[in-house]
Formats: C-alpha cells, structure tokens, sequence
C-alpha cells in the first residue's frame, strides 16, 4: 500500500462567512456530542456503541448527501469527514433537524480518520464533487489517486461501494484513467446511461444542483471493491 501521508491535501481557509448566533451554538453544544475521537483505533463499537456496518463520506460539504443516507439506512453508521466550519455547521443543522444519531463528524482530512478503522470495515465510501486541481502540476493532490485508493481499497469489505461524482470533465477523465488501472476496483457501469443519471439511493447535493444550473453535465460512477 502507498503511504497515504505522501498525498496530504493541502486546503486554504477553513471557514468562509462568519457563523450566525445559532449556528455557533450548534458548533459549541452538538459538533462535540457528534464528534468522532481525536485519537485512537475506530470502530462501529467506539462511534456509535454497536456492531453495525460503516460508511464514510469524504468531505460532505453542505451534509445533503451525509444526512440522506443515514436516513435512509438508520442502523448504519456514517462517517462525514469535511474540512471547512461552513460545511460542518451545514451538516450539524441536518443531524438536528433529521434527529440523526447515527452520524459522526470529523472536522479535517478524512484520511486521518479512514486509517483509523479496522481494515474491510466499510461497506460504502463516497467522494461527490471533490475539489479537481485542475492544474496538472497539483495533479497529485486529488483524491483519486493510488495512495488515497490503496487505503479506501483496504478498508472496504468485499462486494462493498466505492462511488464517486464529478462534473469537472478533467477529473472525470483523470478519475477513469486511474481508476481503470486498479485490478481491485469493478465499474458498474454497463451503458452510458449507468454513470449519466443519478441512482435511486444518491441524495442530490447542493453542488450538484448548481452543476446542473450551470449546465454542466454530472457524472456518476460506482465501483464494487473485488
């Protein structure tokens, strides 16, 4: 396996606008209840006090997609990881507003906590409309890159998820370029139509919705870890 830590992203300001009364209070009294360990091994047991399957979406932004799943699927565990307080707020009014408690959140790079679980833990891990770099010198800094794979790769289950979206068409090239070079990664792609429309079960996120105003096309994959 790569060294994950020779691929650390590198992010600028963590928070954008200054947080309302309420939403620092949400910060103050729920992030810390919701939280997921700073430091130690983690496991379903440790988060959520049982032995449930695990699902980790990195970098969440407004928590749409997060808070979506966990509702659907009520006995599992998700994992948000998102560096940036806006993000995290946006996520924490959901957990509030949905009574989700089975949603834990780490404000910072998810590869720190994803290193921390036991391996093939996950039943599912989602990368929606992550940041491109779309210079090619930063090309290393994306997330779809054999390091960051190497470590999702062994922390997923057999037959479980790995499900990506972009609209950045350099990413979505780059993405298939990388990803079809893994021997233990399948795309679940049978037609065009497969990775053009969004299935059932993918909450839209705000960043998607925007996409599509922009008219922008949106890309789907989904990968089966073998």
């Amino acid at each position: 396996m790569a060294d994950p830590t020779t691929i650390r992203r590198l992010y600028g300001r963590r928070q954008g606008h200054k947080l309302r009364q309420g939403q620092s209070a949400l910060v103050e009294e729920l992030l810390p209840r919701v939280s997921v360990p700073e430091s130690g091994p983690l496991d379903a047991a440790t988060l959520f006090g049982d032995d449930r399957p695990l699902e980790v979406e990195i970098g969440f932004g407004g928590g749409e997609h997060l808070a979506g799943q966990a509702a659907m699927r009520p006995d599992h565990g998700f994992i948000g990881c998102e560096p940036f307080l806006n993000g995290v707020v946006g996520a924490l009014n959901h957990i509030r507003d949905g009574a989700l408690d089975n949603v834990r959140l780490h404000m910072g790079d998810a590869l720190e906590v994803i290193e921390r679980l036991p391996d093939a833990s996950l039943s599912r891990t989602y990368l929606l409309h992550p940041d491109p770099w779309p210079k090619a010198r930063h090309a290393k800094r994306r997330m779809v890159n054999h390091g960051p794979l190497d470590l999702i790769a062994a922390k997923l289950k057999p037959g479980s998820e790995f499900r990506l979206g972009t609209d950045d068409p350099t990413y979505c090239r780059w993405a298939m370029m990388v990803m079809g070079q893994r021997k233990d990664f399948v795309w679940q792609a049978q037609t065009s139509r497969d990775f053009l429309t969004r299935p059932a079960d993918w909450p839209e996120t705000r960043y998607e919705r925007k996409a599509r105003r922009q008219g922008h096309e949106v890309w789907y994959f989904r990968y089966v870890r073998v």
